[in-house]
């Protein structure tokens, strides 16, 4: 069998929930149709926020050993280290260690992990990139994106570009260029490596009208009900288990009731825009396999599909505008809104808090694996525990690429991770004895049915996983001695890759 060619695609502030295939009621055929037809798993964990998590992705290292513990930029003031804010050169990429092994690499999308050259993907290994350099922008007009504190570096082929051609959309054209590499790519026994990195459905609420116009009226009965339904097709598709309850609605979340008429049909429109911009990202999902099937590549394809984060809480319980006074109609070019945390406690359903924190709603992402010539089980789902530190050693295994212990000069920090392709053929996998996440004082460890758990400020918690995943349990006080025990773990994990505790 030749090497597979791989696409991986990650969405950016999507919730566990926000898939049809992970009870949805948002329209998303074409990735429901790659979860029918491979596998799903249901305890699949990201790094909580968009830096931390490319930078493990993209080097199956955690955040603070590849230098981003936590968010870009900042090198001047951090210094060298953990947390420097770009990429360092003591870990590789996927596209270098795929590339060093015959892959051609392409990646369309956002980047996150380094300001400033040579930190940009093609300094890291990818042949060809078009897409955003840096966190987030005005999906349809890149030099209006105004929010405080946000950056607007976009490059095409390595250079500063600003893409300005009437119809410009950045989910769409992300599509396209992956797509256009798929189609282009001429030599049949060379595979290739297609990263692929929405900026959907992170802020701002921007989206195409036809889209928005499918969820009018969808979601006038509030955030409540939503989450109520989303759990009942979840424990109906066996996404999450029927004793772990649903948890309270967050506590610094609005109460639907008591706002007034016009506040209800404004926040009914922002979720409206949320789902337009999964939905057209679905519909982007949908042109890549097809490229792939007109290719005839489809069957010896490897597809994997996530999440950075949990959904973003981001401007309070209804939401902000980040460019205040731009105006405008919500969803299009001279808007610049949030939906906040109100709605993102129901794209987290069934999970406590959002981005940025390390309770389950932060770090739980929808995984679905596509790959006919070696996945068999089709549309089942997979309870095994993961984390994307995986990535790196599954696509490795997939590719027969070897990991380097130096590259260009440096001693390269080992990967961490285990291979995800032995659950892909049906095997068992030896399962992760631990699991850590550090990200600004969040704290959290896994190990076998416990959590530990911190959030910035307050005592830790400890959640039993097989029965309590929904974290409402606080079992701290009854159990000292694991707490104890976790906790230690925990802090010599920090000490080893330089969490600032």
């Amino acid at each position: 069998m030749s090497r597979p060619n791989i696409v991986l695609i990650m969405v950016d502030d999507m919730g566990f929930s926000d898939l049809g295939c992970y009870g949805s009621e948002i329209r998303t055929p074409n990735l429901d149709t790659l979860a029918a037809n491979g596998l799903r798993f249901t305890q699949f964990y990201n790094a909580a926020r968009c830096c931390p998590t490319r930078a493990s992705l993209l080097t199956g290292l955690h955040p603070h050993q590849a230098g981003m513990g936590g968010m870009v930029g900042g090198a001047a003031r951090r210094g060298p280290g953990p947390y420097q804010g770009f990429l360092n050169r003591e870990c590789v990429t996927l596209a270098e260690v795929l590339g060093a092994a015959g892959y051609a690499t392409y990646m369309a999308g956002k980047w996150h992990v380094g300001e400033e050259h040579p930190n940009w993907p093609m300094d890291r290994g990818f042949d060809r990139h078009y897409g955003l350099i840096s966190g987030a922008m005005n999906y349809f007009d890149i030099s209006r994106t105004k929010a405080p504190g946000v950056k607007r570096h976009f490059s095409k082929e390595n250079e500063e570009h600003n893409p300005t051609c009437d119809g410009f959309y950045s989910t769409d054209a992300f599509t396209d260029y992956a797509v256009g590499r798929i189609g282009e790519h001429a030599d049949p026994e060379q595979p290739f490596f297609l990263y692929l990195a929405y900026n959907a459905p992170h802020w701002p609420l921007h989206a195409w009208p036809e889209d928005i116009a499918k969820y009018a009226g969808r979601y006038v009965d509030g955030w409540d009900p939503l989450r109520r339904e989303r759990h009942k097709r979840q424990i109906e598709m066996g996404i999450v288990r029927p004793e772990w309850a649903l948890s309270p609605r967050d506590e610094n979340a609005a109460d639907w009731d008591s706002l007034d008429a016009d506040t209800k049909a404004l926040m009914a429109r922002k979720m409206a825009i949320y789902a337009a911009q999964v939905d057209r990202m679905d519909q982007g999902v949908g042109k890549v396999v097809e490229a792939l099937r007109v290719k005839g590549e489809l069957d010896n394809t490897l597809i994997l599909f996530l999440s950075d984060n949990g959904a973003c809480h981001e401007g309070g319980p209804l939401g902000s505008d980040r460019d205040k006074g731009a105006g405008g109609e919500l969803g299009g070019v001279d808007s610049y809104q949030t939906y906040g945390l109100s709605w993102s406690n129901a794209s987290n359903t069934p999970f406590r808090r959002h981005k940025h924190w390390v309770h389950e709603g932060g770090i739980a992402t929808p995984l679905i694996a596509h790959w006919p010539d070696r996945i068999k089980q089709a549309g089942e789902l997979s309870d095994a525990v993961g984390h994307i530190i995986d990535i790196m050693p599954t696509f490795c295994e997939a590719a027969g690429a070897a990991y380097p212990a130096e590259y260009n000069g440096h001693t390269i920090t080992p990967a961490l991770g285990k291979s995800l392709v032995p659950i892909f053929e049906g095997r068992e996998r030896v399962p992760h004895d631990i699991l850590h996440w550090a990200h600004e004082g969040n704290h959290a460890i896994r190990a076998g049915k416990w959590k530990l758990v911190m959030e910035r400020g307050r005592p830790w918690e400890l959640h039993d996983m097989a029965t309590d995943r929904t974290e409402v349990n606080d079992v701290a006080e009854s159990e000292p001695a694991v707490v104890d025990e976790l906790r230690k773990r925990f802090e010599q994990w920090a000490h080893g890759v330089g969490v600032r505790l």
